[in-house]
Protein backbone atom coordinates (compact mmCIF):
# COMPACT_ATOMS: atom_id res chain seq x y z
CA UNK A 1 0.00 0.00 0.00
CA UNK A 2 2.90 2.35 0.72
CA UNK A 3 4.04 1.98 -2.91
CA UNK A 4 0.51 2.80 -4.11
CA UNK A 5 0.40 5.88 -1.89
CA UNK A 6 3.67 7.12 -3.36
CA UNK A 7 2.43 6.57 -6.91
CA UNK A 8 -0.73 8.49 -6.08
CA UNK A 9 1.33 11.35 -4.65
CA UNK A 10 3.44 11.57 -7.80
CA UNK A 11 0.30 11.68 -9.94
CA UNK A 12 -1.17 14.38 -7.72
CA UNK A 13 2.00 16.43 -8.02
CA UNK A 14 1.89 16.26 -11.81
CA UNK A 15 -1.73 17.39 -11.76
CA UNK A 16 -1.37 19.82 -8.87
CA UNK A 17 -1.88 23.04 -10.76
CA UNK A 18 -5.54 22.25 -11.44
CA UNK A 19 -6.61 23.60 -8.06
CA UNK A 20 -4.44 26.70 -8.20
CA UNK A 21 -6.87 29.41 -9.25
CA UNK A 22 -9.70 28.06 -7.14
CA UNK A 23 -7.89 28.48 -3.83
CA UNK A 24 -5.25 31.13 -4.26
CA UNK A 25 -7.53 34.14 -3.93
CA UNK A 26 -9.04 32.78 -0.72
CA UNK A 27 -5.63 31.98 0.79
CA UNK A 28 -3.90 35.20 -0.25
CA UNK A 29 -6.71 37.40 1.03
CA UNK A 30 -5.45 37.09 4.60
CA UNK A 31 -2.54 39.50 4.86
CA UNK A 32 0.16 39.06 7.44
CA UNK A 33 2.43 41.76 8.81
CA UNK A 34 5.74 41.84 10.63
CA UNK A 35 4.06 41.86 14.01
CA UNK A 36 2.12 38.64 13.49
CA UNK A 37 4.66 36.45 11.70
CA UNK A 38 7.44 34.56 13.38
CA UNK A 39 11.07 35.34 12.60
CA UNK A 40 13.80 32.72 12.47
CA UNK A 41 17.48 32.39 11.54
CA UNK A 42 19.04 30.48 8.66
CA UNK A 43 22.74 30.18 9.45
CA UNK A 44 25.02 29.03 6.63
CA UNK A 45 27.86 28.96 9.17
CA UNK A 46 29.97 31.25 6.97
CA UNK A 47 33.71 30.78 6.95
CA UNK A 48 35.06 34.27 6.41
CA UNK A 49 38.29 34.96 4.60
CA UNK A 50 41.23 34.43 6.94
CA UNK A 51 39.25 32.39 9.48
CA UNK A 52 38.59 28.70 10.20
CA UNK A 53 35.50 26.53 10.77
CA UNK A 54 36.30 26.74 14.49
CA UNK A 55 35.69 30.49 14.30
CA UNK A 56 32.47 29.90 12.36
CA UNK A 57 31.09 27.57 15.01
CA UNK A 58 31.93 30.03 17.79
CA UNK A 59 30.14 32.78 15.87
CA UNK A 60 27.14 30.54 15.20
CA UNK A 61 26.74 29.75 18.88
CA UNK A 62 27.04 33.42 19.79
CA UNK A 63 24.46 34.40 17.18
CA UNK A 64 22.10 31.61 18.31
CA UNK A 65 22.31 32.74 21.93
CA UNK A 66 21.57 36.32 20.91
CA UNK A 67 18.75 35.19 18.60
CA UNK A 68 17.16 33.29 21.48
CA UNK A 69 17.33 36.42 23.65
CA UNK A 70 15.87 38.55 20.84
CA UNK A 71 12.86 36.25 20.42
CA UNK A 72 13.65 34.37 17.22
CA UNK A 73 11.59 31.22 16.80
CA UNK A 74 14.01 28.71 15.29
CA UNK A 75 17.64 28.40 14.19
CA UNK A 76 18.38 26.29 11.13
CA UNK A 77 21.53 25.07 9.38
CA UNK A 78 21.80 23.95 5.76
CA UNK A 79 23.72 20.95 4.47
CA UNK A 80 26.40 21.93 1.95
CA UNK A 81 29.50 20.03 0.91
CA UNK A 82 32.80 20.96 -0.73
CA UNK A 83 32.08 24.65 -0.11
CA UNK A 84 35.06 26.62 1.26
CA UNK A 85 32.76 29.29 2.68
CA UNK A 86 30.20 27.09 4.49
CA UNK A 87 31.03 25.06 7.61
CA UNK A 88 27.72 23.20 8.19
CA UNK A 89 28.45 20.02 6.19
CA UNK A 90 27.98 17.75 9.23
CA UNK A 91 24.60 19.33 9.85
CA UNK A 92 23.26 17.13 12.63
CA UNK A 93 26.44 17.62 14.69
CA UNK A 94 26.34 21.42 14.57
CA UNK A 95 22.61 21.28 15.40
CA UNK A 96 23.48 19.39 18.58
CA UNK A 97 26.19 21.89 19.44
CA UNK A 98 23.82 24.85 19.10
CA UNK A 99 20.97 23.12 20.93
CA UNK A 100 23.32 22.36 23.83
CA UNK A 101 24.35 26.01 24.04
CA UNK A 102 20.79 27.38 24.07
CA UNK A 103 17.69 26.53 26.06
CA UNK A 104 14.43 27.46 24.32
CA UNK A 105 14.93 28.28 20.64
CA UNK A 106 14.09 25.51 18.18
CA UNK A 107 17.11 24.16 16.30
CA UNK A 108 17.14 22.15 13.11
CA UNK A 109 18.04 21.61 9.49
CA UNK A 110 17.14 23.85 6.64
CA UNK A 111 17.83 21.38 5.37
CA UNK A 112 19.21 17.86 5.25
CA UNK A 113 19.61 16.77 1.62
CA UNK A 114 17.91 13.39 1.98
CA UNK A 115 19.23 11.76 -1.24
CA UNK A 116 22.75 12.05 0.24
CA UNK A 117 21.84 9.73 3.12
CA UNK A 118 20.19 6.49 4.06
CA UNK A 119 16.83 7.44 5.60
CA UNK A 120 17.57 5.17 8.57
CA UNK A 121 20.72 7.16 9.41
CA UNK A 122 18.79 10.45 9.40
CA UNK A 123 16.04 8.91 11.55
CA UNK A 124 18.62 7.76 14.10
CA UNK A 125 20.53 11.06 14.08
CA UNK A 126 17.45 13.20 14.56
CA UNK A 127 15.94 10.68 16.95
CA UNK A 128 19.09 11.14 19.03
CA UNK A 129 18.84 14.94 18.82
CA UNK A 130 15.17 14.92 19.82
CA UNK A 131 15.94 12.59 22.74
CA UNK A 132 18.66 14.97 23.94
CA UNK A 133 16.64 18.16 23.37
CA UNK A 134 12.94 17.19 23.59
CA UNK A 135 10.50 19.42 21.76
CA UNK A 136 13.17 21.63 20.18
CA UNK A 137 14.33 19.82 17.02
CA UNK A 138 13.14 20.44 13.45
CA UNK A 139 13.92 18.19 10.50
CA UNK A 140 13.84 20.12 7.24
CA UNK A 141 14.44 18.01 4.14
CA UNK A 142 15.56 18.90 0.65
CA UNK A 143 16.07 16.79 -2.45
CA UNK A 144 18.98 18.64 -4.08
CA UNK A 145 22.55 17.40 -3.55
CA UNK A 146 23.76 20.60 -1.87
CA UNK A 147 26.98 20.29 -3.84
CA UNK A 148 28.49 19.43 -7.23
CA UNK A 149 28.07 16.10 -9.04
CA UNK A 150 31.48 14.69 -8.10
CA UNK A 151 30.95 15.44 -4.43
CA UNK A 152 27.44 14.02 -4.56
CA UNK A 153 28.85 10.76 -5.89
CA UNK A 154 31.50 10.76 -3.16
CA UNK A 155 28.68 11.07 -0.61
CA UNK A 156 26.24 8.61 -2.12
CA UNK A 157 28.45 6.07 -3.92
CA UNK A 158 25.44 5.21 -6.05
CA UNK A 159 24.26 7.26 -9.00
CA UNK A 160 20.80 5.74 -8.66
CA UNK A 161 20.22 7.66 -5.43
CA UNK A 162 18.98 11.05 -6.55
CA UNK A 163 16.08 13.45 -6.32
CA UNK A 164 13.80 11.29 -8.45
CA UNK A 165 13.14 8.84 -5.62
CA UNK A 166 12.79 11.54 -2.95
CA UNK A 167 9.10 10.65 -2.26
CA UNK A 168 10.09 7.03 -1.56
CA UNK A 169 12.94 8.12 0.69
CA UNK A 170 10.64 10.50 2.55
CA UNK A 171 8.03 7.78 3.07
CA UNK A 172 10.70 5.43 4.42
CA UNK A 173 12.02 8.09 6.80
CA UNK A 174 8.58 8.99 8.12
CA UNK A 175 7.81 5.31 8.71
CA UNK A 176 10.87 4.96 10.95
CA UNK A 177 9.40 7.62 13.23
CA UNK A 178 5.85 6.26 12.89
CA UNK A 179 5.83 2.52 12.11
CA UNK A 180 2.02 2.56 11.71
CA UNK A 181 2.66 4.07 8.26
CA UNK A 182 3.98 0.64 7.19
CA UNK A 183 1.52 -2.02 6.00
CA UNK A 184 4.09 -4.80 6.20
CA UNK A 185 5.91 -6.27 9.20
CA UNK A 186 8.65 -3.97 10.51
CA UNK A 187 12.06 -5.61 10.73
CA UNK A 188 14.26 -2.49 10.78
CA UNK A 189 13.64 0.06 13.51
CA UNK A 190 15.16 3.45 14.31
CA UNK A 191 16.35 3.44 17.91
CA UNK A 192 16.24 6.24 18.97
CA UNK A 193 13.66 7.79 16.68
CA UNK A 194 10.73 5.40 16.70
CA UNK A 195 7.66 6.96 18.31
CA UNK A 196 9.11 10.46 18.49
CA UNK A 197 7.21 13.44 17.15
CA UNK A 198 9.81 15.39 15.16
CA UNK A 199 8.36 18.07 12.87
CA UNK A 200 9.29 17.35 9.25
CA UNK A 201 9.48 20.25 6.82
CA UNK A 202 9.83 19.97 3.07
CA UNK A 203 12.18 22.51 1.55
CA UNK A 204 12.25 23.57 -2.07
CA UNK A 205 13.33 26.04 -4.70
CA UNK A 206 10.71 24.98 -7.27
CA UNK A 207 7.21 23.55 -7.37
CA UNK A 208 7.91 19.86 -6.77
CA UNK A 209 8.43 19.91 -3.01
CA UNK A 210 5.69 22.53 -2.65
CA UNK A 211 3.16 20.16 -4.16
CA UNK A 212 4.49 17.14 -2.28
CA UNK A 213 4.25 19.05 1.02
CA UNK A 214 0.71 20.09 0.11
CA UNK A 215 -0.40 16.56 -0.73
CA UNK A 216 1.06 15.18 2.51
CA UNK A 217 -0.22 18.06 4.65
CA UNK A 218 3.29 19.04 5.78
CA UNK A 219 4.80 22.49 6.39
CA UNK A 220 6.79 23.96 3.51
CA UNK A 221 9.86 26.21 3.42
CA UNK A 222 10.86 27.97 0.21
CA UNK A 223 14.41 29.01 -0.70
CA UNK A 224 13.57 32.54 -1.75
CA UNK A 225 17.11 33.58 -0.76
CA UNK A 226 18.54 31.94 -3.88
CA UNK A 227 15.55 31.19 -6.14
CA UNK A 228 13.34 34.31 -5.88
CA UNK A 229 12.08 33.88 -9.44
CA UNK A 230 10.16 30.75 -8.35
CA UNK A 231 8.81 31.96 -5.01
CA UNK A 232 5.25 32.91 -5.88
CA UNK A 233 4.55 29.95 -8.16
CA UNK A 234 5.75 27.47 -5.54
CA UNK A 235 3.83 29.10 -2.68
CA UNK A 236 0.66 29.35 -4.74
CA UNK A 237 0.91 25.65 -5.62
CA UNK A 238 1.34 24.82 -1.95
CA UNK A 239 -1.59 26.94 -0.80
CA UNK A 240 -3.90 25.75 -3.58
CA UNK A 241 -3.27 22.02 -3.21
CA UNK A 242 -2.94 21.68 0.55
CA UNK A 243 -4.62 18.67 2.12
CA UNK A 244 -5.29 18.84 5.89
CA UNK A 245 -3.51 16.09 7.79
CA UNK A 246 -2.76 14.87 11.30
CA UNK A 247 0.25 17.21 11.15
CA UNK A 248 -1.45 20.40 9.96
CA UNK A 249 -5.03 21.55 9.55
CA UNK A 250 -4.04 24.39 7.24
CA UNK A 251 -0.95 25.37 5.23
CA UNK A 252 2.11 26.68 7.02
CA UNK A 253 4.81 28.28 4.90
CA UNK A 254 8.23 29.75 5.62
CA UNK A 255 10.25 31.81 3.17
CA UNK A 256 14.00 32.28 3.45
CA UNK A 257 15.12 35.83 2.74
CA UNK A 258 18.49 37.55 2.51
CA UNK A 259 18.49 40.50 4.90
CA UNK A 260 21.35 42.85 5.67
CA UNK A 261 20.31 45.59 8.06
CA UNK A 262 22.43 48.37 9.52
CA UNK A 263 21.87 51.75 11.13
CA UNK A 264 22.08 53.49 7.74
CA UNK A 265 21.32 52.53 4.15
CA UNK A 266 24.90 53.29 3.11
CA UNK A 267 26.42 51.02 5.73
CA UNK A 268 24.05 48.18 4.82
CA UNK A 269 24.82 48.53 1.12
CA UNK A 270 28.52 48.38 1.88
CA UNK A 271 28.10 45.29 4.07
CA UNK A 272 26.06 43.60 1.33
CA UNK A 273 29.02 43.54 -1.06
CA UNK A 274 30.29 40.45 0.79
CA UNK A 275 27.09 38.62 -0.18
CA UNK A 276 27.36 39.95 -3.72
CA UNK A 277 30.89 38.61 -4.03
CA UNK A 278 29.71 35.25 -2.74
CA UNK A 279 27.01 35.01 -5.43
CA UNK A 280 29.53 36.14 -8.02
CA UNK A 281 32.04 33.46 -7.10
CA UNK A 282 29.33 30.81 -7.34
CA UNK A 283 28.48 32.02 -10.86
CA UNK A 284 32.17 31.85 -11.70
CA UNK A 285 32.28 28.29 -10.33
CA UNK A 286 34.85 29.43 -7.82
CA UNK A 287 33.26 29.18 -4.35
CA UNK A 288 35.37 30.81 -1.68
CA UNK A 289 35.29 31.99 1.94
CA UNK A 290 33.10 35.01 2.59
CA UNK A 291 35.08 38.07 1.54
CA UNK A 292 35.25 41.46 3.24
CA UNK A 293 33.13 44.32 1.88
CA UNK A 294 34.41 46.49 -0.97
CA UNK A 295 33.66 50.10 -1.78
CA UNK A 296 32.53 49.33 -5.33
CA UNK A 297 31.46 46.08 -6.94
CA UNK A 298 32.16 47.60 -10.36
CA UNK A 299 35.82 46.88 -9.69
CA UNK A 300 34.99 43.22 -9.02
CA UNK A 301 32.40 42.08 -11.57
CA UNK A 302 31.87 42.66 -15.26
CA UNK A 303 28.77 44.34 -16.62
CA UNK A 304 27.45 41.01 -17.91
CA UNK A 305 28.00 39.35 -14.53
CA UNK A 306 26.19 42.21 -12.80
CA UNK A 307 23.19 41.76 -15.11
CA UNK A 308 23.21 37.98 -14.61
CA UNK A 309 23.05 38.38 -10.84
CA UNK A 310 20.42 41.11 -10.67
CA UNK A 311 17.43 38.78 -10.23
CA UNK A 312 18.96 37.21 -7.13
CA UNK A 313 20.48 40.36 -5.68
CA UNK A 314 17.44 42.59 -6.07
CA UNK A 315 15.40 40.22 -3.88
CA UNK A 316 17.75 40.84 -0.94
CA UNK A 317 16.49 43.32 1.64
CA UNK A 318 19.33 45.69 2.38
CA UNK A 319 19.20 48.96 4.29
CA UNK A 320 18.38 50.88 7.43
CA UNK A 321 15.66 49.71 9.83
CA UNK A 322 12.98 51.71 7.97
CA UNK A 323 14.12 50.44 4.57
CA UNK A 324 14.20 46.80 5.65
CA UNK A 325 10.85 47.11 7.42
CA UNK A 326 9.19 48.48 4.30
CA UNK A 327 10.64 45.74 2.11
CA UNK A 328 9.79 42.93 4.53
CA UNK A 329 6.20 44.15 4.90
CA UNK A 330 5.82 44.28 1.11
CA UNK A 331 7.22 40.74 0.86
CA UNK A 332 4.82 39.43 3.49
CA UNK A 333 1.87 41.10 1.80
CA UNK A 334 2.84 39.50 -1.49
CA UNK A 335 3.60 35.99 -0.22
CA UNK A 336 1.33 35.58 2.82
CA UNK A 337 3.91 33.33 4.49
CA UNK A 338 3.53 32.46 8.16
CA UNK A 339 7.19 32.85 9.01
CA UNK A 340 10.35 34.37 7.57
CA UNK A 341 13.76 32.82 8.11
CA UNK A 342 16.60 35.29 7.76
CA UNK A 343 19.93 34.61 6.09
CA UNK A 344 22.57 37.28 6.74
CA UNK A 345 25.88 36.79 4.95
CA UNK A 346 27.87 39.52 6.68
CA UNK A 347 31.66 39.47 7.03
CA UNK A 348 32.01 41.22 10.38
CA UNK A 349 30.45 39.25 13.23
CA UNK A 350 29.45 42.32 15.25
CA UNK A 351 27.74 43.82 12.19
CA UNK A 352 25.98 40.49 11.65
CA UNK A 353 24.69 40.51 15.22
CA UNK A 354 23.49 44.08 14.77
CA UNK A 355 21.62 43.14 11.59
CA UNK A 356 19.68 40.37 13.33
CA UNK A 357 19.03 42.62 16.31
CA UNK A 358 17.51 45.26 14.01
CA UNK A 359 15.22 42.72 12.34
CA UNK A 360 14.08 41.39 15.72
CA UNK A 361 12.91 44.88 16.66
CA UNK A 362 10.83 45.49 13.53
Amino acid sequence: MLHNQISTLKTSIRNGETNLKKKEDEQMSIEKGLRNVKKSVLDLAPIIEGSTPTDSFKNSLDLAQHAEKWGYNRYWFAEHHNMPGIASSATSIIIGHIAAGTSTIRVGSGGIMLPNHAPLVIAEQFGTLESLFPGRIDLGLGRAPGTDHRTAFALRRDRRSDSHNFPEQLAELRAYFNPSLNDEPVYVRSIPGEGLSIPIWLLGSSGFSAQLAAQLGLPFAFANHFAPENTMKALELYYANFNPSEVLEKPYAIAAVNVIAADTDNEAQWLSTSMQQQFLNLVRNNPSPLKPPVDSMDDVWSSSEKIALQSKLTSAMVGSPDTVKTELEAFLKKTNVDEIIINGQIYDHKARLRSFEIVSEL
